[in-house]
Parts: structure tokens; sequence; C-alpha cells
């Protein structure tokens, strides 16, 4: 059985998991403001897991193409009292933050999973994770940074060049005493990628699994799914279950969303008809 170790709980990952986004952002690219409140946050929070969500993901910066970087104490203000809260709801929760201080003040609190767009790489990042004993850790792959990375991304080959950069990230945290169980790894959609190195990896998504680690994929909302579908943010409720639900099928452990109730139901119809065997299991 395939297990991703965090600092309060071992979770199985022989089914595929629904981490729910929440966002205390003023200015999420999808629901900007609308849980910007430590109190409307701690709300999604609640209503989230009644919804069936596994897992939480809270973040006070938004990372949208474009964005530009909050100060450290601005993010704290906005993560920490609801991360205290959260951490009362009896499921993993992770922190989405770059920054080895709020990674740090975090963990502190007891927070379950660190979740790094820049996949640990800003100085003393590595250092916070591996003085924990046990907190799992998402790598991401993003090129660029978010406020240039859809300027322009190139590839050669993005499955290649994905996978040999969260192998390196790996490879750091293995120098640096952290287990291979407390570590998932996350292709980075629409971080520094077109549509087509965005459809690329999901339908290549199995070679990914090559790396012997779990995958954690966000698919929710993003941008190439109103390019395929002609939709705007607020109508892509479909597309973002369709995609979830493909990810699932290729092997992804972990699904990061915003539409919790809609993605559990297709999950559960893809496991009913036995179409999500997990290969790492």
């Amino acid at each position: 059985m395939q297990t991703w170790q965090t600092t309060r709980f071992q979770i199985d990952l022989s089914r595929p998991r629904v981490m729910g986004i929440v966002n205390i952002t003023p200015d999420s690219f999808s629901d900007g403001g609308r849980h910007a409140s430590t109190q409307a946050a701690i709300a999604h929070c609640e209503r989230l897991l009644k919804e069936g969500a596994d897992m939480l993901d809270l973040g006070g910066e938004s990372s949208r193409p474009g964005a530009a970087p909050l100060p450290l104490d601005e993010e704290q203000a906005r993560v920490l009292p609801v991360l205290k809260a959260a951490l009362s709801l009896g499921v993993p929760v992770s922190i989405d933050t770059y920054k080895p201080e709020t990674m740090r003040a975090a963990l502190d609190l007891g927070v379950d999973i660190v979740n790094d767009i820049y996949a640990l790489r800003w100085p003393g990042a590595v250092e916070a994770v591996a003085a924990h004993p046990s907190c799992g850790v998402c790598l991401m792959h993003m090129q660029g940074e978010p406020q240039s990375m859809q300027l322009k991304p190139i590839y050669g080959d993005v499955i290649t060049e994905v996978s040999a950069f969260l192998m390196d990230r790996v490879l750091a945290l293995r120098g640096a005493g952290v287990r291979d169980d407390r570590i998932v790894l996350d292709p980075g959609i629409g971080f520094g990628k077109t549509v087509e190195h965005n459809l690329a990896l999901l339908a290549r998504q199995r070679e990914l699994l090559a790396l012997g680690h779990p995958l954690l994929v966000g698919w929710s909302r993003k941008s190439s799914l109103g390019t395929v579908t002609g939709r705007p943010v607020g109508e892509r409720l479909v597309a973002s279950v369709v995609a979830a639900l493909a990810a699932a099928q290729l092997g992804a452990s972990v699904l990061r969303v915003h539409d919790v109730e809609a993605t559990v139901d297709a999950l559960k119809v893809g496991q009913a008809a036995g179409l999500l065997h997990n290969p790492g299991a």
C-alpha cells in the first residue's frame, strides 16, 4: 500500500484523495476575495470537508500568472489564524507557500504538509522541511516565476524536462535527510506551460510515475480548460471534473480542486466501475 507520511497522518493513497483548495486571498484567479477573511476561510474549510475533501490546502498568496509577490508579514497574517482553526478539524492540512519563514511558522503550529510551487528552491526552504521529523512535502515544477512564467514557455520535451527537474529536487531532499515516503510530486499544470504542454503532461502522465513518488495534480479551473472549452473561469466545473477524473485514471494520487463535491462524486463513479486502479498501491 502506498502512503504519504505527514506530520499527523499517514495518508492511504490506495485510492485517489481530494485536496480542497482554500484561497485566503483577494486576488486568486478563480475565487479571489470570496474567502479572504479569516472567518470566511474557516467556514470554507468546514464546507469543503462536508463535501468530502480528504485534506485541505491553505494559501495566502496568489500564484496566478502575473501575480506580484506578497510581503511575508501579510501572508502570515492571512494564513496563520486560519491554519490554527483548520488544524482542529481532524484532517491533514497543507500550507501552500514558498517562503521558508512561513513554512517554519506553519510547522511550529503542526501543519501536516508543505506545498511549494518553487519545489523548495528558496534559500532555507529545504532546511525548514528537513528539520521536521515527519512533515509531508509536495514539490512542484514551474518554469520561471508567476510574474513571467506564461510569457513564452519553451521545452524540448516537456515530460522529460519536468521529470528531470522533479527528480533533481527529490535528490536534494534525500541529501538533506528527507525520507521518500514524505515526498509527493506535482507536474505544475499551468505553471510556465502552454495549453499543448499541459495536455501532453496529462496524456503522458503515467511516465511521471517512473519517478517513484505519488503524483498530486491540479487542473481545477485552469486557463487551459478555458482554451479547450471556450468557457470563462466560472463555467469550468465540468471540464475541471473531467480533467481530475482523467488524471486519477492515469495514476494521480491526490487531486487539488476547488469543486470538491462534484469531484468526489466523479471519483465514486470511477471507483465503482473499477477504472481507478492505482499502479503504486
